[in-house]
């Protein structure tokens, strides 16, 4: 039997029906400090973009939601839904699930790509230069 999702002693479904700032007030600091702020005006389109993918999903459709804020802390609101979020080359999907929030969505899409170290050919170094190709 999976452990129910418990986020400072709520639930999913108490998270939901609590108002923003009740929610703002179990956040860390510095989240708390970002939506005490106020949304900037490329997050309350992102917010209302991912309400219409709600209500698409609610109809049997579905919605692509792409966007390039990676700055939007994730809200309970935000749960289930699948987002394409940028990570400076591509849009990388990511599905939001309630451990998710409280975090920053741009954790969720990593930027650099993991160095792989094979090994050396032609050119990798000084001496190699002067290796004859016959």
């Amino acid at each position: 039997m999976p452990k129910e999702f418990v986020y400072r002693g709520y639930s999913l479904d108490s998270l939901m029906s609590l108002s923003m700032d009740e929610f703002i007030n179990l956040l860390p600091s510095r989240q708390r400090r970002s939506l005490q702020r106020g949304l900037t005006p490329e997050q309350r389109i992102l917010l209302e973009k991912i309400r219409k993918a709600k209500e698409a999903i609610k109809q049997g459709q579905t919605l692509k939601v792409k966007t390039h804020v990676r700055d939007v802390i994730i809200l309970p609101e935000m749960v289930g839904i699948k987002l394409f979020v940028h990570n400076g080359k591509e849009f990388v999907p990511v599905d939001i699930k309630p451990q998710m929030i409280g975090h920053y969505l741009g954790e969720f899409a990593i930027t650099n790509k993991p160095v792989r170290h094979g090994t050396p050919g032609i050119g990798a170094s000084r001496s190699s230069m002067y290796v004859p190709l016959k």
